[in-house]
Order: structure tokens, then C-alpha cells, then sequence
């Protein structure tokens, strides 16, 4: 029997129990029926861009992404991010520059050619990273299982640590549910090598490159519970905002949408938590791939230190 039952296979449960068996532990994870919200990420390691309104803790801890991600699975592409507005929102960039740090301002078609003529300036982040969220996550399953750690829907039969996201929200009151809209598109016209963030007063929107031509086309933000899929006011919203980086992403293909709902706390910052014999990681909020490693190790800390007590008694 496990030591630990890691309830939750999205993002969060991945990396905890990928540190358990790190450690030489072999713990259980239980899956569900239910899309975790890690499915629809961007899969953006940007905290210098994420310092627009997020708070300081999320640029540190977010900094250690990269390198945990890199060392865990392939196609973490270390181009950085490179953010840019339509001359007429010209004001936001400056805000934007204003609110972060780690950028440089360059002219977008430098790095980015077929921006050409497209945007006069842009702020790139040179030390951010991107990796494919649903190719991360089988990695790091299939490494688990290598190891020995099994999947599956049954009961816990260990020292439970829940990472359900907001499905943990009955035993967390205090957890509320932010959803999130996004389109995967098919270009093949457009090679793009890292995200590309779009500043708009209303609705700014981020491009995420993936392989085989593919894009990730995301940003809304709406505090509510709904699951339902994606309205038709955020894709002709986010498919207008497409058409604002390049022209030739009006003939792109509708591949795939989808809706998340992400779990947040109060002020927007995880917690990892133990209460009633139960410890738990939850409130990635819009930070998933971002945090998820740092909070996990910060879980290690505490399963370490609950340990020592229980030995010393």
C-alpha cells in the first residue's frame, strides 16, 4: 500500500508526486473523470511578465520553472517572450514596461520576421520560457509510472494529499473558480518561435507557439464558475486579437476550444495547507506550469517537517 494517495493528476498532483518519487517514495495518484484545468494552459514560464499585477512571491518562485521543467522533460523552449501592442494602444506597452522588469525594448521583426512592418517596438523578456503543457504533463506521467507509481480511479489508501484544483472547493470554502477561455489554431503559413503577448486596454491575448504549426490563443479571465464551452463574444474577441499580430491568423483553422476553471484563493497565490489529517497544494489560480514546482517543493518542506515532529513524539 502507499505511503501517500496524491488526488489530483493536473499540474499540481503531477509535480508532487514526481517529487515523492524523487525522494524514494512511491505514492498512489488518483485520477477522476474530470479535465483538470492544467489541460487548457498556455504553458507560459514568464514571471517577469506575470510582475504586470501579479505579486513579487510569483516572480520569484516563478523564476525556478525553467530549469525544474528542463530537467524533467523535453520541448521546454528557453526564447523568452515577447510582448508588443497596435500603435494606437502604444501607451500600454509603456505601462507595461513601467510594471515589469528583465526586458529590453527591441523592434519585433528582429526576432520575430514575419512581424514585419506589423509593430514599430516591443518589450522582450529574454529569460522567460514556453513548453507544451499536455506533452509536460504525459512526460512526467510516464516517467511516474516507470517508477512504479500507479494511476487510478479507487480509494486512497495513504496519507492523502489533495490537488483537485477546484473540485477540492467543498472542503475549501475559500477557493473560488476563475474561468478561462482558449482556442488551439492551425497555421502553417506562421512560424513564431515564442509567445507572443498582444496589449490591449479590454482584452490583451497571448500566442503560444506549439509544433506541427499549432497555436494556443488565450487570456480571458472571467470570475465566474461556468464550464460551459467557450461564448462567442470571447472567440470573436480573442479571433480579432489574433488577426492584431498577424493577418494571415484570419485563415487559420479552428482546431480546438476549451474552458478551464481555475482554482484561486483571496489574493491569487497558492497555498500549500494541513488540516485534519490532510494535506493539500491549491490556488494556482492563472499560474499552473509557473508555480507549480516551487509550491510542490514547499509541500516537501512540510510533509519533512511534520515527519521530524511525529518522530521526535
Amino acid at each position: 500500500m502507499s505511503r501517500w494517495s496524491v488526488i489530483g493528476s493536473g499540474v499540481a498532483g503531477l509535480c508532487v508526486a514526481t517529487l515523492l518519487a524523487e525522494q524514494g517514495e512511491t505514492p498512489e495518484v488518483i485520477v477522476s473523470d474530470e479535465t483538470p484545468a492544467s489541460h487548457w494552459a498556455g504553458g507560459m514560464l514568464a514571471p517577469f511578465c506575470e510582475g504586470e499585477s501579479a505579486p513579487e512571491q510569483v516572480i520569484e518562485l516563478g523564476q525556478r520553472a525553467a530549469g525544474w521543467w528542463a530537467q524533467r522533460v523535453d520541448g521546454v523552449a528557453r526564447q523568452g517572450t515577447l510582448v508588443v501592442a497596435a500603435p494606437r494602444d502604444a501607451a500600454e506597452l509603456t505601462r507595461f514596461a513601467r510594471m515589469t522588469r528583465q526586458h529590453q525594448w527591441r523592434d519585433p521583426a528582429q526576432l520575430e520576421p514575419e512581424l514585419a512592418g506589423r509593430f514599430a517596438r516591443g518589450l522582450f523578456f529574454p529569460d522567460e520560457a514556453h513548453l507544451n503543457p499536455r506533452d509536460a504533463m504525459r512526460q512526467l506521467r510516464a516517467s511516474l509510472e516507470a517508477r512504479g507509481v500507479v494511476f487510478h480511479r479507487g480509494q486512497p489508501g495513504g496519507t492523502i494529499i489533495d490537488c483537485r484544483g477546484i473540485h477540492a472547493a467543498e472542503r475549501q470554502p475559500d477557493l473560488r473558480a476563475v474561468r478561462g477561455e482558449m482556442l488551439i489554431l492551425q497555421c502553417d503559413e506562421l512560424h513564431f518561435s515564442r509567445p507572443i503577448r498582444l496589449l490591449h486596454p479590454r482584452f490583451p491575448c497571448y500566442l503560444v507557439p506549439r509544433a506541427d504549426g499549432l497555436f494556443m490563443l488565450g487570456a480571458t479571465m472571467v470570475e465566474s464558475d461556468d464550464a460551459s464551452p467557450i461564448s462567442a463574444r470571447a472567440m470573436m474577441e480573442l479571433l480579432g486579437a489574433a488577426w492584431s499580430i498577424h493577418p494571415a491568423l484570419a485563415e487559420a483553422r479552428i482546431v480546438e476550444s476549451g474552458t478551464g476553471r481555475r482554482p484561486a484563493y483571496r489574493h491569487n497565490l497558492p497555498e500549500v495547507r494541513y488540516q485534519d489529517g490532510v494535506f493539500s497544494l491549491n490556488g494556482m489560480y492563472r499560474h499552473g506550469f509557473l508555480l507549480a514546482p516551487a509550491m510542490a517543493q514547499q509541500l516537501m518542506q512540510l510533509l519533512s517537517q511534520e515527519s521530524n515532529d511525529a518522530n521526535r513524539t
